[in-house]
């Protein structure tokens, strides 16, 4: 009996022990159970927040996430669309940003957060940054726009009175490679030069642009143009790749250049826009226009013959050769040679009138309509009388903007039709055919000069630019700087424009180097032809590999473009 109630009472016991375990279990399994349903919460209202406040979606087969240029912020405002070149490659976007600010009130260690904090951004200055964390403010701004590996490392430093503001910012993934034509923006969205200037407005309204540059292409011919300046000790430079057909830009560069993120920490120089807003005397590539104006005036074949045995004197002027051949030259000897002496003649035989015309249809006089604001007007004679004549006929006292140079000469060489720059390619294939329905030549002309340029190349102060197997043509370009006014013989502008290939013209490259320095190497030299002619063949050699473009057949005889004109040459002659 004894025995019985003893384990009646053990037995009460344990079943007590069991049912009190049960119970906690029961406690832990609801605990667990809330917690989990309080974090799947959470993580349905940042998915919804991802998704749907901020625009945000999630890749099903990455998982990145893509922020869309049409996208809306939480303003409804249309985050300013991104610009594209012509391949899709990304050249301005618009993107989320950290700005890291501190609540002083929460600062757990006012030295130590702040000496992590010079340490992320060594820029700041530790006693600046520990007078804020000690002000007992409750908002004071640290550092603007983090990078995410900066906003991570803030986060490893564990202060809880470190936070961050968002906001969005414009971003240039190549930096300063098109800094000019692209141009930049402020923190209000508000478009300060280049395409974001031009396109404000459309950006602005979430309208993505298509750009006719090749980025690829950018690379390059910033690349020999960096090279020639360097190499020759200049001041700067600027250069233009274009589709003569239509006129679209395929890069265009101005050096120096600056960082589109910096822009306000930028030198004067560096933001001036030398390709479409500083006019320059250009010197011989404009014997291009006063020998196609004289060929569409005169119905004459290439034999005919100008007297460069004497300097031309008109009043107290006097226009000499720079390497003068001292006799009479047939036309290809003169545009060859590069002789002021006859391109002055055929100006003077065209006339004032009908050459300020030509050069008026050629868009030569006026200031460009394009679709980027940095433009400058040409710098033209007042009054122009006939010694202006005579001396514009070879690119002396008029000066143009580079940009405007190479839309002439497109125009000249693509059968004689007017084309005008252009930046944007209005559809999404990329391809469009946009020359002007204006002639400005005839195509006898054209083919004339077209032929003239290829002997250039071949025979004369070109020779530098060629290409084996794209037969490329060309004139070279060299004026004397004016300085505040006054020109020094000392202090040159060396250019050449590339044209290929000749027989059917596809692309113009045009580069000019500021202020260069005669080398060892160039004999002292520093003219067109020994500074700008081998940067262009370096342009177009890239241009082959990157777009794919085959070597004419090497093995085949030259083309009439140099061979027809041999005749008319009776020497050779240097630049």
């Amino acid at each position: 009996m004894i025995f019985s109630q003893k384990m009646r009472r053990n037995s009460v016991k344990i079943t007590g022990e069991r049912s009190s375990a049960m119970d906690l279990a029961r406690g832990r399994l609801v605990m667990m159970g809330g917690f989990f349903i309080l974090v799947f919460f959470i993580f349905a209202v940042r998915a919804f927040d991802l998704a749907v406040i901020q625009g945000e979606v999630f890749s099903a087969d990455n998982g990145a996430t893509i922020d869309a240029g049409k996208n809306q912020q939480k303003t409804g405002k249309p985050l300013r669309a991104d610009i594209t070149d012509r391949n899709g490659v990304l050249l301005a976007t618009t993107l989320k940003t950290a700005s890291l600010y501190a609540d002083t009130k929460l600062i757990a260690d006012s030295q130590e957060a702040a000496q992590g904090l010079v340490k992320i951004f060594p820029a700041l200055s530790y006693g600046d940054v520990l007078q804020k964390l000690q002000s007992g403010k409750r908002f004071v701004w640290i550092h603007r726009a983090l990078s995410p590996q900066q906003q991570y490392q803030v986060l490893q430093l564990g202060e809880p009175g470190l936070d961050f503001e968002y906001a969005y910012q414009r971003f240039y993934p190549q930096g300063e490679i098109s800094s000019h034509i692209i141009g930049y923006s402020n923190i209000d969205s508000q478009g300060l030069s280049g395409v974001e200037r031009g396109f404000n407005n459309i950006l602005n309204e979430g309208h993505a642009l298509k750009l006719t540059m090749d980025i690829r292409l950018q690379h390059a011919l910033r690349r020999e143009i960096k090279r020639a300046i360097d190499e020759f000790g200049a001041h700067g430079g600027s250069g233009v790749i274009m589709d003569v057909a239509n006129g679209e830009v395929l890069a265009g560069v101005s050096l120096p250049d600056f960082n589109p993120h910096k822009a306000g920490d930028a030198r004067p120089e560096e933001v001036f826009n030398t390709l479409s807003l500083g006019t320059y005397e250009l010197g011989s590539v404009f014997k291009i226009f006063s020998t196609a104006a004289f060929f569409e005036n005169y119905d004459v074949g290439m034999a005919t013959t100008f007297d460069a045995r004497e300097p031309i004197k008109v009043g107290r002027f006097k226009i000499r050769d720079f390497h003068a051949q001292n006799r009479v030259m047939t036309i290809p000897e003169v545009f060859m040679y590069s002789s002021n002496i006859g391109s002055a003649l055929m100006g003077q035989a065209v006339g004032t009138e009908k050459l300020k015309n030509f050069y008026g249809d050629l868009g030569l006089l006026s200031a460009m309509d394009i679709e980027i604001k940095e433009v400058a007007a040409p710098q033209i004679p007042q009054p122009w009388r006939e010694i202006n004549t005579l001396t514009a006929s070879y690119g002396h006292g008029l000066a143009t903007t580079p940009l405007q140079m190479t839309a002439a000469v497109s125009s000249i060489v693509n059968g004689g039709y007017l084309v005008k720059p252009r930046f944007v390619l209005s559809d999404e294939e990329g391809t469009q055919n946009l020359k002007e329905d204006v002639r400005v030549v005839s195509e006898k002309t054209a083919e004339k000069m077209r032929q003239l340029m290829r002997l250039v190349v071949s025979e004369g102060t070109g020779s530098k630019a060629d290409v084996k197997g794209l037969r490329v043509g060309g004139k070279t370009g060299t004026a004397d700087k004016s300085v505040n006014g006054v020109y020094d013989e000392d202090r040159k502008i060396s250019s050449f424009v590339g044209v290929f290939p000749m027989e059917a013209p596809r692309y113009a490259v045009f580069i000019m180097v500021d202020d260069p320095v005669g080398t060892k190497a160039t004999h002292g030299y520093a003219t067109g032809g020994w500074v700008a002619a081998p940067a262009t063949a370096r342009v177009i050699s890239s241009m082959a590999a990157i777009l794919g473009i085959l070597p004419a057949n090497t093995n085949a005889p030259e083309n009439s473009f140099a061979d027809s004109l041999k005749q008319y040459v009776s020497t050779k002659g240097g630049e």
